[in-house]
């Protein structure tokens, strides 16, 4: 069975062809700059990558490019071999708590949730769209970003804001990065050989969230109702004293949106450092000795510290720490200045093996806690949901 793993940004559509259930990636690629007269279409076909730049209108015409050459690159005959396609959801909210086959319902409700992902959900309502016009007869799946973390209990989700605030607008924490934690957790389980354990996700890239993972559900997650709470992050701020927005908006005359650009992308690595957003570049300088760039490196190692503390008191213990995406797999020293930072759990690392690429039990022998590096594959666990309900 051939499934399409489809991620739709507003400009952007990234794909995955897999032969299922065996998980065999036969081809993935990225449109880039849709809307544009010199849009990118790239796409890898045996470790061979082939690239073209033409104009590309709109999503339709992206989702028609990427199914010709699926085509012309001899990947598949026909367009009847393609037996589902599966679209990330950022926002599922609290309507989806686990994956849907899409019916013009379920758009509309995806619709309804806007407010709460305005910069993701219209794009990934743009993708579905676009594919059910050229596939009408293909099951078309919404996996949700959300849907791993609708385990969590209400001490976890609410805020302590006014509840007629969760009761008109459904204020309170949903958490992202779900597909990514439920994979990395459930790899670690098959790992370690059991499914009982208390596993802390570090999901650590230029967006990054820690989730608590007891026997295989989440329980607590650092992003909230957006991306923007938890962790500082490539260029989002994480958690503050929301009263600083008033401060600011007092002194600089800015207005919200102002104010939360300011939060969402010119803050985290790149407002600290005012260097960059990119940790190899903040890792680098803090090397030479550039002050701001460690202390913006600092922070977020102090902050991913506090989580760790946080939900091994909240799980009443902690049996794997585990490290994913482009900084966890990538960032030996990231690696190392956490788990030493929460070295008093009993945590010890093997600092030859966390010099290791890829996956790895990269903590020792006599390690109270077990640390491991797991590459997240978003792209298969969209598969695995399309298979499962087709």
């Amino acid at each position: 069975m051939k499934i399409l793993s489809i991620n739709a940004g507003s400009s952007s559509l990234k794909f995955q062809l897999f032969n299922m259930p065996e998980e065999k990636v036969l081809c993935s690629g990225l449109v880039e700059r849709i809307g544009e007269l010199k849009a990118v279409f790239n796409i890898k076909v045996n470790g061979e990558k082939k690239s073209q730049v033409q104009s590309i209108l709109d999503h339709r015409e992206a989702v028609s490019l990427v199914l010709e050459g699926l085509i012309k690159y001899n990947i598949i005959e026909s367009l009847d071999e393609i037996n589902g396609v599966g679209h990330r959801v950022v926002q599922g909210g609290e309507r989806f708590k686990e994956s849907v086959v899409i019916t013009e319902e379920v758009i509309e409700d995806i619709v309804a949730l806007n407010d709460l992902a305005p910069l993701h959900n219209p794009a990934n309502v743009t993708g579905i769209r676009a594919f059910m016009k050229v596939l009408p007869n293909v099951v078309q799946v919404a996996v949700f970003d959300t849907t791993f973390h609708s385990t969590m209990k209400e001490d976890a989700y609410m805020y302590a804001t006014p509840y007629e605030w969760y009761e008109k607008y459904g204020i309170r924490k949903y958490g992202f990065h779900g597909t990514s934690h439920q994979f990395v957790s459930q790899r670690a389980s098959e790992i370690l050989g059991r499914n009982d354990l208390k596993i802390i996700v570090c999901h650590l890239g230029n967006g990054a969230s820690i989730a608590a993972v007891d026997s295989l559900k989440s329980v607590d997650t650092s992003m909230g109702l957006t991306p923007l709470e938890g962790i500082p992050m490539g260029t989002r701020s994480g958690n503050i004293d929301p009263a600083i927005l008033g401060v600011i908006a007092e002194k600089e005359g800015k207005n919200l949106q102002t104010l939360l650009d300011d939060l969402n992308k010119r803050s985290g690595y790149l407002g600290v450092s005012g260097i960059s957003n990119d940790s190899r570049d903040i890792v680098d300088n803090m090397l030479l000795g550039h002050k701001r760039a460690t202390l913006a490196y600092k922070i977020q190692i102090k902050r991913i510290a506090d989580y760790i503390g946080s939900y091994y008191v909240y799980m009443k213990g902690l049996d794997a720490i585990v490290f994913t995406a482009g900084i966890g797999e990538n960032a030996p020293i990231v690696r190392t200045d956490v788990i030493e930072a929460v070295s008093v759990l009993g945590v010890k690392l093997d600092e030859e093996k966390n010099e290791l690429r890829g996956e790895n039990i990269i903590s020792t022998e006599d390690s109270k806690v077990k640390v491991l590096v797991i590459p997240t594959d978003e792209e298969v666990m969209i598969a695995r949901e399309v298979f499962r309900l087709k």
